[in-house]
C-alpha cells in the first residue's frame, strides 16, 4: 500500500470522509502523483467549502458555480513568473477541469455512501439518443485543448549553451530526458539496470510508465559519454546499485534524487537561459516532434513516447508542421508560382 502524504492535504486528513475517499483512490493503486493531484484538489475544494461555512454534504449548485467563479478568478499562481500585463487571472484551464472532476468524484462517493441524495455537478455529456437536436447537460467550464509549447531553435540551442554550466548529472538527465522522450517521473526512476550500454538504449520499466507498459528507447553519442563519466562520478557518492541519479547535498547525500528536486532544477536551468516556459516535460515534447520532423511513422513514435492513444501522438505531428505544412504546399504549388511570377514580372 503506497503512503499518502497527508501534511500536504492537512483538510482532507482531518475530514473523515474525505481521508476514506483518498485512502480508496491509494488502495486501488492510482499512480502516485495522481493521488498527490487528488489530495491537492479536494484539500482546495475543502478549503472553499470552509470559508462559505457549508459542507459538501450540504453544498448546492449555486456553491459550485461559485467554485467555479472563484477557481477562474483568484490571483494566477504564474504571475511571479510572469510579467503582470502577460499573466491572465484565474487557474489555467487544465487545472480548473482537474479540481471540478475531483470533486465531482469526491460527490459521487458522497452518494454513493447515502451521505447526499442528489449530485450538484453536472458531466456535461450527451444524453444517449438525444445527441442531435436534443438537449445535453451543459458543462461547467469549456474545455480547451492546447498543442505544449515547444522552445524555437534558438531558445533550443541557449537552453544546450546554459546546460554545459550545470553539474554532470543534471547534463545527463537533461540529455536522457530528450533522447528518451522521458516523462519526469520515468527519468527520476532510472535504475543502473535499466540502462543497456552496447546498444545505448534505456529501460522505461512498466511500473514507472505512465500506462504500465514497458518500453525500449535510446540515446545519442554525447549521451552515451556524458554517462560513462557520471559513473565514475556516482560510485565516489555509492557503490551499490539501484537508483541512477542520486542527491549530492549534505542532507540528502547519496539517496534517490527526488521529482521536486529535479523540477527545481529545471526551473533554475529555465531562470538562466531566460527560457520561462521552459519545463520537466519541455525535452519530451521537443523529441517527439524531431521524430514527426524527420519524418518517422505515426505509430513508431506512438510506440517511442509509450502513449495509449494514437490521438495523442498526433498532437507531435500538428506541432511539428510537417503534415500541414507539406499539404499546403502541395495544394498551392501552382498559385504560388502566380505570385513568384508576378513580383519576378514587377522587378524586371
Amino acid at each position: 500500500m503506497q503512503a499518502i502524504r497527508w501534511g500536504f492535504y492537512p483538510l482532507v486528513a482531518a475530514d473523515e470522509t474525505a481521508r476514506m475517499w483518498l485512502q480508496l483512490q491509494a488502495n486501488l493503486q492510482l499512480a502516485p502523483t495522481t493521488i498527490d493531484a487528488y489530495g491537492r484538489s479536494l484539500n482546495d475544494y475543502l478549503a472553499f467549502c470552509a470559508n462559505h461555512h457549508i459542507t459538501p454534504q450540504q453544498l448546492s449548485r449555486e456553491h459550485i458555480a461559485l467554485y467555479v467563479q472563484d477557481l477562474s478568478t483568484r490571483p494566477n499562481p504564474k504571475a511571479k513568473h510572469a510579467p503582470a500585463s502577460t499573466a491572465p487571472p484565474g487557474l489555467s484551464n487544465s487545472t480548473i477541469q482537474q479540481r471540478i472532476t475531483v470533486a465531482r468524484l469526491y460527490h459521487d462517493y458522497l452518494v454513493e455512501k447515502q451521505l447526499r441524495t442528489d449530485h450538484p455537478i453536472s458531466r456535461g455529456q450527451y444524453v444517449p439518443g438525444r445527441a442531435f437536436g436534443g438537449t445535453r447537460p451543459r458543462a461547467l467550464v469549456p474545455s480547451y485543448h492546447k498543442l505544449p509549447w515547444i522552445p524555437a531553435d534558438s531558445e533550443w540551442l541557449t537552453i544546450l549553451q546554459t546546460l554545459r554550466e550545470e553539474p554532470l548529472r543534471n547534463q545527463l538527465m537533461f540529455l536522457l530526458a530528450y533522447d528518451g522522450a522521458l516523462r519526469r517521473e520515468e527519468l527520476v526512476t532510472l535504475e543502473i539496470g535499466d540502462i543497456d550500454v552496447a546498444y545505448r538504449q534505456i529501460r522505461v520499466r512498466a511500473e514507472c510508465a505512465k500506462n504500465g507498459a514497458e518500453r525500449i528507447v535510446n540515446y545519442g553519442s554525447v549521451t552515451s559519454r556524458l554517462f560513462e563519466a557520471y559513473l565514475h562520478q556516482r560510485r565516489t557518492l555509492s557503490s551499490q546499485p539501484g537508483s541512477l541519479f542520486l542527491s549530492e547535498s549534505r542532507r540528502n547525500r547519496a539517496q534517490p534524487l527526488s521529482l521536486v528536486m529535479w523540477s527545481k532544477i529545471v526551473q533554475k536551468i529555465a531562470r538562466r537561459a531566460g527560457v520561462p516556459r521552459l519545463t520537466t516535460h519541455t525535452p519530451r515534447h521537443l523529441r517527439l516532434t524531431h521524430l514527426a520532423r524527420a519524418h518517422l511513422d505515426l505509430h513508431a513514435i506512438a510506440r517511442y513516447a509509450g502513449h495509449r492513444s494514437i490521438q495523442t501522438t498526433m498532437l507531435y505531428i500538428h506541432l511539428s508542421g510537417v503534415e500541414l505544412t507539406e499539404a499546403v504546399q502541395r495544394s498551392l504549388r501552382t498559385f504560388e508560382r502566380w505570385i513568384a511570377t508576378a513580383f519576378e514580372e514587377e522587378h524586371l
